[in-house]
């Protein structure tokens, strides 16, 4: 519901990356995934849909073949040609919605053209003239091939206990297989909570930044005494909210000690903040 939530403008990516992270967790994860997805892709409401049709396509990039397979399968495929067929919702989905239904369906028969029934519902598409045409597949949009399983999985990185899992996997006794369940269990708890601290950083550098434009902005026009009573109670706000975000910052920076280039970027940002908020507290004095 948050990842699809039709109230919000932007792709919320930490709520997209704990969906994936679940559908990997469980195992019927991306039955109940698909189930889930086909029900908000026919969404009378565009936003929701459309955030649906993101949350998919990330699906397909993140969740493996587990995942491929039951998306190949005719029962979710039937969803997505419910969407576009005039006998079903086609008559009232947006164009914008059948349009990223119809390049989903038409880049899944590049991707896998190993897997018939997805060739056919698209062929069966084509020859009832619900499309006319190949969609032309904007090329800053097209996903990289997927992948079986995510890329810095902790499983690449650490050969022990990649062969430690390899090796419970290949036992017939039930306490090495819970064994290997409780592994697979912690690693990725792992990977979320490294995938947690990333959407943190990602997330308030980019607030940070928007906050010290829009206040540069509003100190040039303050300093000139052409700022508006309500641009006045903004700059105030964003200032405190500025304030607020430099403790932030100084735990982002504690978490990222070991990786370099990201505790630049933190402190990067933290001088950019530094130097607004002093800028502030100069103007506002001085008037």
């Amino acid at each position: 519901d948050e990842a699809t939530d039709p109230s919000i403008s932007e792709e919320n990516w930490e709520c997209i990356q704990r969906f994936c992270d679940q559908v990997n967790a469980d195992t019927e994860g991306p039955l109940f995934a698909l189930r889930l997805l086909a029900h908000k892709i026919q969404s009378p409401q565009e936003g929701e849909a459309l955030h649906a049709l993101t949350v998919l396509e990330t699906c397909v990039n993140n969740c493996g073949d587990r995942f491929h397979t039951e998306m190949a399968k005719f029962r979710f495929l039937n969803e997505l040609i419910k969407v576009l067929s005039p006998k079903y919702y086609g008559i009232w989905s947006s164009e914008k919605v059948k349009s990223r239904v119809t390049e989903v369906i038409f880049s899944w028969t590049v991707w896998f053209p190993q897997e018939v029934k997805i060739q056919d519902a698209y062929q069966m598409l084509k020859k009832q003239g619900i499309v006319k045409e190949d969609p032309k597949l904007p090329e800053d949009k097209i996903l990289p091939p997927p992948s079986p399983r995510p890329q810095n999985s902790i499983f690449d990185t650490d050969e022990e206990k990649s062969k430690l899992l390899a090796r419970l996997l290949k036992s017939s006794h039930p306490e090495d297989l819970q064994a290997a369940n409780r592994l697979i269990q912690s690693v990725i708890k792992e990977e979320q909570e490294k995938s947690a601290q990333v959407s943190r950083r990602v997330n308030t550098i980019s607030e940070v930044s928007e906050n010290v434009k829009r206040m540069d902005e509003l100190l040039e026009n303050y300093g000139r005494h052409e700022l508006s009573p309500a641009d006045q109670e903004t700059l105030q706000a964003l200032f405190q909210r500025c304030e607020k975000l430099r403790p932030l910052l100084f735990r982002l920076a504690s978490e990222a000690v070991a990786d370099e280039e990201a505790l630049a970027e933190i402190l990067q940002a933290n001088d950019k903040l530094s130097q607004a908020l002093g800028q502030y507290r100069q103007v506002v004095a001085s008037q």
